[in-house]
């Protein structure tokens, strides 16, 4: 496969890139370059966070190697969002949901932010950015991530871990959500300050509320979200209730659950009617579904029935996992059943 298709594999569906340029060097260079995302096990696993997971199957296509980098520690800095005494017991949980939850063709590496993060280089390293990063651009780098409610030194500390990360796992590249973007414009800044590489930083969408423009699908507001080990039951009742007006595209959370999560693994979508409503359907990309809805020849419920259907099918391991492990999930927090 030649650079440039390479390369479009990995733009394709992003919001930006920080580094293209650099990008195609790297393509020109390694046949499998490496890139990472980081998770935080602050809350319930829910949709969403598969976003840049279905990513990663173009990434993969353009001959990437794909960590995923389960950042326990982080979870705790960020306004104790996971206390200390659960860190392990929801890092279980998250990677569980992640094998699980995800139909991987090609399963990547796991790592934990504890097994490197503590150790004395660097935890040195961490020190030494810390000389370099003034309170107020920390702040800045933290503020679409953490709390930041009455902030706390850990919240500062947040930034500088996550762009040394980078070295440390060894990557190209990392990637996340839009949200992630200040933090990744500061790795981008302070990395080269250590001596380090900059490394390409690539963004995500991120998926609209269930209820509509305005908000993120969120771990903290249930009926704004749809957990990978949520019931059939309320996986129908939640996707029925959600925003989606006829023709819409905007902020339309159903659209987009089908642009980033079903579409990347089933590569088409086949909707089920009603002869006297046009027949089935069956959308061979993304772009002939959109256009279809745009032109209002493809009715909301009709894509609310077949995305539920596919996001039960999706997610029937996980599901099936957890339902025999409520108890454990009731130690989690009453917000993880």
């Amino acid at each position: 496969m030649d650079i440039e298709r390479r390369f479009d594999l990995i733009k394709r569906h992003t919001a930006e890139i920080l580094g293209e340029s650099e990008l195609r060097d790297i393509l020109r260079k390694k046949v499998h370059p490496s890139g990472y995302i980081g998770i935080t096990v602050t809350g319930p696993f829910h949709m969403g966070y598969l976003i840049p997971f279905g990513k990663m199957l173009d990434f993969e296509k353009a001959g990437m190697k794909n960590i995923i980098l389960i950042a326990d520690i982080h979870s705790a800095l960020d306004d104790l969002k996971a206390p200390w005494d659960q860190l392990e017991k929801r890092s279980e949980y998250f990677r569980k949901c992640v094998e699980l939850g995800f139909p991987w063709k090609e399963r990547p590496k796991f790592l934990k932010g504890s097994d490197f993060q503590l150790k004395k280089d660097y935890m040195h390293d961490v020190l030494k950015m810390s000389t370099l990063a003034t309170v107020k651009r920390a702040i800045r780098a933290s503020s679409e991530v953490c709390r930041l409610k009455n902030p706390k030194v850990s919240e500062l500390i947040y930034p500088i871990m996550q762009s040394l990360d980078e070295q440390y796992i060894g990557v190209d590249m990392q990637f996340g959500g839009i949200d992630q973007r200040h933090i990744l414009a500061f790795a981008r800044e302070y990395m080269p300050m250590m001596g380090y590489k900059a490394r390409v930083e690539v963004m995500t969408p991120l998926v609209a509320s269930l209820k509509g423009p305005g908000t993120k699908m969120s771990a903290s507001e249930q009926s704004s979200n749809i957990k990978v080990h949520d019931s059939e039951e309320d996986i129908r009742k939640k996707i029925r209730a959600a925003y989606c007006p006829e023709g819409d595209l905007e902020d339309n959370p159903i659209i987009q659950l089908c642009q980033y999560l079903v579409f990347p693994i089933r590569e088409k979508m086949k909707i089920e009617r009603d002869k006297k409503f046009g027949g089935d359907i069956e959308f061979n990309s993304f772009e002939e579904m959109s256009k279809s809805f745009v032109k209002k020849e493809l009715h909301p419920a009709d894509l609310k029935a077949t995305l539920t259907e596919e996001l039960i099918g999706i997610f029937s391991r996980v599901r099936k996992y957890y339902e025999k492990r409520r108890d454990f999930l009731k130690e989690l927090g009453e917000n993880f059943l």
